[in-house]
Parts: C-alpha cells; sequence; structure tokens
C-alpha cells in the first residue's frame, strides 16, 4: 500500500500539527508535513487546500491576507477550538495506534486444543 493511500482520515490531523507551531501559508503547511515526515508524505495542494478551507469554515483555522516578497498569501493559523481538536485527534490517534501495535505486534493468537 502506498503511503499516501494510508493516509485517508488522517491529513487533517497532519494539517493541524504542522500549524501548532505557529501561523503558516498552505505552501509552508505542505512543505511542513513533508519534512517533518522524512518526505514520506509529499501532499499534493489539491488534497491540502480543501482541508485547509474546510478546517477554517468547521472554526478550527482563522486565516488572514498578507503580503510575502511582494505575492499576496493567505496564512492559517489554530483557533482554541483547533487545538482542542489536535489534542483531540492526537489521543485518538495513540489509542489507534496502541490497538494497530497489539494487533500487529508479533504476539500469537491464544492457540485452542
Amino acid at each position: 500500500m502506498k503511503v499516501q493511500q494510508a493516509l485517508k482520515g488522517h491529513v487533517d490531523l497532519l494539517v493541524l500539527g504542522v500549524l501548532e507551531a505557529g501561523p503558516a501559508h498552505g505552501y509552508a503547511v505542505i512543505e511542513g508535513i513533508k519534512a517533518r515526515s522524512g518526505e514520506a508524505f509529499d501532499l499534493p495542494e489539491g488534497t491540502v487546500y480543501p482541508v485547509l478551507h474546510r478546517l477554517e469554515k468547521a472554526g478550527l483555522l482563522v486565516s488572514e491576507w498578507g503580503e510575502v516578497s511582494g505575492r499576496s498569501r493567505r496564512t492559517y493559523a489554530l483557533t482554541p477550538a483547533g487545538r482542542a481538536a489536535l489534542g483531540e485527534q492526537r489521543s485518538a490517534w495513540a489509542r489507534f495506534r496502541a490497538a494497530v501495535d497489539d494487533v500487529i505486534g508479533g504476539a500469537p493468537w491464544p492457540s485452542t486444543p
């Protein structure tokens, strides 16, 4: 399975996690995910920008337009609700990861005589 396919349903968590460090424009979010994942997650703009817009519409992010190097860019930042959602999603991910580790961790299934 490709790494990108395994990400389905987890992109929100990755975006919120990158923005925890502070406000960033969309391309910086994409690059942050790529860098923090050791380049395992190279998400296209067509994946990340709709997530940014949806999270903003849900009240988890706010954005503002500014100028960077003579170009207008929209910068996104976590709201208090976004920080809370990040904490909840981190906890859910930790439970999921632990459950998967329990299943695939190599312990044999009890056999029946």
